[in-house]
Formats: structure tokens, sequence, C-alpha cells
């Protein structure tokens, strides 16, 4: 660990000889910069536009739906997960998927620890507690299951290149008595309200990283903790707003300016970044749900006055573009036979189109709506480093 007199940490050596980062409790000393100041004041007007426009969205509660399967899709992708966005949407929609049920069940889990997670929120703010028990829906049942679930490591934790050791390790987190003090000062700084919100939020969000917690998991963890900030500190109506999509599409620097907090102090870069994120994905988001919202407009136009039944599939589109003909029976109450006149109706107007032959559970898809969930995040980092791998924070 090339660790040495980092501004933001100590190193403590270990009774075994490796040496340990420990993060300085927060808040974080850093320089209030003119590029900073505008990062902010770019960040908070364009969620605050994502705020007020996506509230005014005729269905912002369906849209959040294949956001959030969006964002659990890519945050486990950053930890090496493969399955995609369309082969969870034909999962949900009822299609059988050739991928590995572990990766598929990772997903789920990563949707399943998010909702629980605002849920709680209603009766109990974000806290330790909190933390563990997001931790241990999202690894319940998976590969990363023998990490004790729900529980802060009792043993020690490192970050490397595949097949490095604690003593070649590019970072080592606190060990764990002294990521329990950090931890305590970390859930604290969670309830700080005299900085910024994005600012705290993000600096909530390295901490966290830093401490590095949970035997697996954390950086899944993680991102889960700045969607739970932004709904607790009321930054948004509903929550609309993913990093996953920008922390995957620069993935290098997101390492790099985490690294860079611990190794050097860098507090402005990874601001700055991480502001840049939020400014970045409020657009993007809003980009997304108002086509979204469009098409499906302009479809309810195309089938006119069809029946009710037409129309409320049509809106569930915007949930999964996704579906077969017996799973919409089932999910309307109707026959089958009705929802297969229905589908037929929609595929002979362009709406959707046939994606399997089968004859059972032929699959269908309105390719319009998921190659706009499917589009690729595009970044704009203004400034490029080096080089880094995933492994290397």
């Amino acid at each position: 660990m090339d660790i040495k007199n980092s501004p933001s940490g100590k190193i403590v050596k270990a009774p075994t000889g490796y040496n340990a980062f420990v993060p300085n409790p927060l808040p974080a000393s850093f320089t209030w910069n003119t590029g900073l100041v505008n990062s902010l004041s770019r960040a908070d007007h364009i969620l605050g536009k994502l705020s007020r426009e996506g509230s005014k969205l005729p269905n912002p509660h369906l849209l959040l739906r294949p956001f959030i399967t969006r964002e659990a899709v890519l945050s486990s992708k950053i930890e090496g997960t493969q399955a995609t966005l369309g082969e969870m949407l034909e999962m949900e929609a009822g299609a059988r998927v050739d991928r590995n049920p572990d990766d598929l069940q990772e997903v789920q889990n990563y949707i399943i620890a998010l909702n629980y997670g605002l849920e709680r929120l209603q009766d109990l703010p974000l806290s330790l507690r909190l933390i563990k028990e997001i931790h241990g829906k999202l690894m319940q049942g998976v590969r990363g299951d023998h990490a004790t679930p729900g529980e802060f490591r009792r043993t020690q934790n490192w970050i490397g290149s595949p097949g490095s050791t604690i003593t070649n390790a590019k970072y080592v987190p606190p060990p764990p008595d002294e990521m329990i003090n950090a931890l305590s000062s970390m859930e604290a700084f969670l309830h700080d309200r005299t900085l910024p919100p994005l600012v705290h939020i993000a600096l909530c969000h390295y901490q966290f990283e830093a401490i590095h917690p949970f035997l697996d998991g954390n950086g899944r963890v993680g991102r889960l903790l700045i969607t739970l900030l932004l709904v607790e500190r009321q930054l948004l109506p509903s929550p609309l707003l993913y990093l996953s999509a920008f922390f995957e599409a620069s993935r290098e620097e997101y390492y790099k300016y985490l690294y860079d907090v611990s190794a050097h102090g860098k507090w402005e870069d990874w601001l700055n970044y991480f502001l840049n994120g939020v400014a970045v994905q409020s657009e993007d988001v809003l980009s997304r749900a108002e086509r979204i919202n469009n098409l499906i407009c302009e479809w309810q136009i195309k089938v006119g006055g069809a029946t009710s039944t037409l129309q409320e599939i049509v809106k569930h589109l915007a949930v999964n573009p996704f579906m077969t003909i017996s799973k919409v029976a089932e999910r309307l109450g109707i026959a089958f036979t009705t929802a297969k006149r229905a589908i037929q109706k929609l595929e002979s107007l362009e709406i959707v189109y046939t994606v399997t032959e089968s004859k059972r559970d032929r699959l269908y898809c309105a390719k319009k709506i998921l190659d706009i969930l499917e589009e690729p995040t595009r970044v704009n980092i203004r400034k490029v480093w080096g080089t880094y791998s995933p492994h290397d924070f």
C-alpha cells in the first residue's frame, strides 16, 4: 500500500506487520475554490430541475420501476455481474433468460435492498443499523452470502489486483477495532446538516468506501447510500436519480478520485467529479423519462378510442417494455384470448414487436422504449487521469 503521509487519515500497523489506512472523521478539510462552487451550483440547479419536472410527469411512479432496475444492473455490473437490463426486464415479464442464475439473483437483491431501504426510511433514519439491514438483503442467498450478510466484518479485508496479498494490496481499510470507531464517527456525520446536501452525500460515500466495513458488497451498499441520502435529505420527491450509470461509464476516474482522497487528500477533485455526476445523471434521467412518457402518450393516441385493456397495456410499457400474453392476462385479470387479441393489435400498429417465436409464452417488446433505457450514459470528465483498474480502490 503506497499511502504514506495522507492528510485524510493515518496509517496504522497491525500486529502481523501489514499497514492499514484509517480515514479521519468527517467533515473533511477542503477549499471552496471557484471551480467547486460552480460545480455545486450547476449540480443543484439541474437536480432542482429534475425534482420539479420529474414530479410533473403523468406517471412518475410507473417510470421509476425501469430506472430502479437499470440502477441495479449497472451497480452490480461494476462488481462484475454480467446480467443486462434487457435480461432483467425479460425475466420480470415472465420469459426464460439464459444467464447465470447467480447474476440474476444479485441484481434482484439490489432492487430488494433499495426498496427495503426506502421503505425503512419512513420510520428509521439512516444509521449503522439500517446499513446492516440493507447489506443483509443485498447479500442473502447469493455468491457473497458467505460474507456474513448484515454484519460488519470481524477480520481484515483489502483491495488490490487479482492474486494480490494484504502486504502488497493497493488499499487496506481500517482493521476491525479501528473500523468500529470510524463507523461510529461516520454515523454521527450522517445526521450533520451544516454542509450543502450534495457535498455531504459525496463525503459520506467516500467515507463508507474508505472504511469498507463488510467482507463483500461494499461498493453496492455505498451506492445505495447515495440514493437513500438523496431521499432522506428531500432533494428529490422520489428516487429518480442514480449515479451507478455515471460511475460505470467513468469507472477508471471513479476509482482514481476515491483513491486520491485517501492517498493525497484531493477532496476538491473528488467533489468536482461527484457533483459533475449528479448534473450529468439528472439531465440523463430527465431526458429518458420525458422521451418514454412522450412515446406512451403518442401510442395512447394511436390506439384511439380502443378498449381500456389496450390503454392499460400501453401505459404499462413504461414499467416494462417486454410482455407475454399470459403475464398480461394475469396482471389485468382478463382472459388469455382477450390479452392475445390486444397484443396482436399493438403489433399491427408497430408499437410492440415479436422477440421470440415460441408458441408458448411468446415474448413481445416495445423496442423504442428499450432503446431509450439501454442507451449508454454520456459522461463529460473534464480532467483525464492515468489508467486505473477497478481493483485499484
